[in-house]
């Protein structure tokens, strides 16, 4: 800690500094290098990666106190909202910087002195500017792969010879190094159901532009037993000659783990064991229009209420063997002309028509699909507002909890979308769920708030 200075003299000095940063920008950026020769060049770079560290380290900083605003700084909600409009960064990658602060700097306990850093050897690191995002990573990666058998003194020297080496090498030989490490600290691969239940997780990637998406992580025991007998029961004809008027199992053993995996959902979801999710039966949602339905071939894909593409071929495919809840719009009124359920819930006929119309968040720019959304009322219900389908509109969870706090307001468009204003500015619509106007433009002009 510094001498005790000021809030203004603190402002002040921030301030300063960045101008300057912000001036020899500047100036580096308006001086030609094309004389100055490769080898100084080298020097350069090395010099801009290691401001580069040291910026980011002091970034880190920065959200670890965010982390504990002060009381007048607002709600932790707020101000993810806040870093999300002003740094244009996803919200997955504002809570890796959070968790990254968290472990590498020191915490405000809720009554005690300032808790220790887990990781102190590489907050140290990065503050320093010695240790770039790759090294980071494969730092933590290392000491997590680590059981909880290990010593704490252990972990510490693990950390503390990554660290060492970081500052030397790249980080794809840290990684190595790290699981080197863990080899020697648990010789014996001693892992307890506490460590598994840490390493579970599965992430599935964006949809590409063909329709597929990549699926990859880590199973716990349990999960590979149930997908190992799903796997052995997807595979009818492998050992049957072709000449027994059964055709051969051509497929590849990953296209048949792929498949288990598609019988072992396709099942659970028909079974309808699943309970209800925001007012649903656990389900696929799909919404299309009847020239798509009736021109399966050359239609655009449906839409999901994950907000994902389904060709039309593979939904009438879905539906010939379960039903789901299908939407089906007039292709120019945008009227629903076919409601298809699991059974007669008036709260699931209506977030149906928030599915078809607004398909995820209607707050401008969130991408959150309609599966993770609430059903907003733009009038609020406890004032005698009707729970009508025309007047309910999809908020993600964040966004709705900006709207009952008063930090956003909603209008109704007179094309029936919702807008969203904080009160000085024209009301916005979220278009990102609908690619066609992003490429047509704005169908719907801000209007002036009342």
């Amino acid at each position: 800690m510094g001498p005790a200075i000021s809030v203004g003299e603190a402002r002040e000095r921030i301030n300063s500094a960045l101008d300057a940063i912000d001036a020899a920008h500047d100036l580096l950026r308006d001086t030609p290098s094309w004389l100055i020769g490769n080898m100084f060049r080298v020097d350069v770079a090395q010099r801009l990666e290691t401001q580069e560290r040291i910026n980011r380290g002091l970034m880190y900083r920065i959200f670890a106190e965010l982390a504990d605003p002060p009381d007048e700084a607002g709600s932790k909600a707020q101000l993810r909202s806040m870093l999300w409009q002003r740094l244009r960064i996803t919200p997955g990658e504002i809570t890796r910087r959070f968790r990254l602060a968290a472990r590498i700097r020191p915490r405000r306990s809720l009554t005690g002195p300032p808790l220790p850093a887990e990781l102190p050897q590489l907050g140290a690191a990065v503050e320093a500017g010695t240790v770039g995002e790759d090294h980071i990573r494969s730092v933590c990666r290392a000491i997590d792969l680590l059981p909880g058998c290990v010593s704490p003194a252990d972990v510490e020297a693990a950390e503390r010879t990554l660290v060492e080496h970081a500052g030397r090498v790249d980080a794809a030989i840290v990684s190595k190094l790290g699981q080197r490490i863990a080899d020697y600290l648990n010789p014996d691969g001693l892992f307890s159901d506490e460590d598994r239940a840490r390493r579970r997780g599965l992430h599935l990637s964006d949809q590409r532009p063909d329709g597929m998406s990549r699926l990859s992580g880590w199973l716990d025991p349990q999960t590979r037993a149930y997908f190992e007998a799903i796997d052995a029961a997807v595979r009818p004809g492998r050992h049957q000659p072709d000449t027994d008027g059964q055709a051969r199992d051509h497929r590849t053993p990953a296209q048949r783990c792929h498949d288990a995996l598609k019988l072992g959902l396709e099942t659970a979801i028909a079974s309808g064991g699943l309970g209800v999710h925001r007012g649903h039966p656990v389900t696929v949602v799909v919404t299309t229009t009847l020239a798509e339905l009736t021109n399966a071939a050359g239609a655009a894909p449906a839409v999901t209420g994950g907000g994902s593409r389904l060709p039309m071929r593979d939904l009438i495919a879905m539906a010939a063997k379960s039903i789901h809840y299908l939407a089906v719009f007039d292709d120019h009124t945008e009227r629903p002309l076919y409601l298809g359920r699991q059974k007669r819930i008036a709260t699931a006929d209506q977030r149906l028509i928030c599915y078809a119309r607004d398909r995820g968040c209607t707050r401008p720019n969130c991408l959150e699909s309609g599966y993770h959304c609430e059903v907003h009322h733009p009038d609020e219900w406890a004032r005698g507002a009707t729970t009508d389908a025309d007047k309910l509109y999809f908020l993600c969870g964040h966004d709705h909890g900006i709207v009952s706090r008063g930090e956003a307001h909603t209008i109704v468009t007179k094309e029936g979308r919702l807008g969203w204003t904080d009160g000085t500015r024209p009301p916005e619509i979220n278009h990102a769920h609908h690619p066609d106007e992003l490429l047509r433009g704005d169908p719907d002009p801000p209007e002036e708030p009342a």
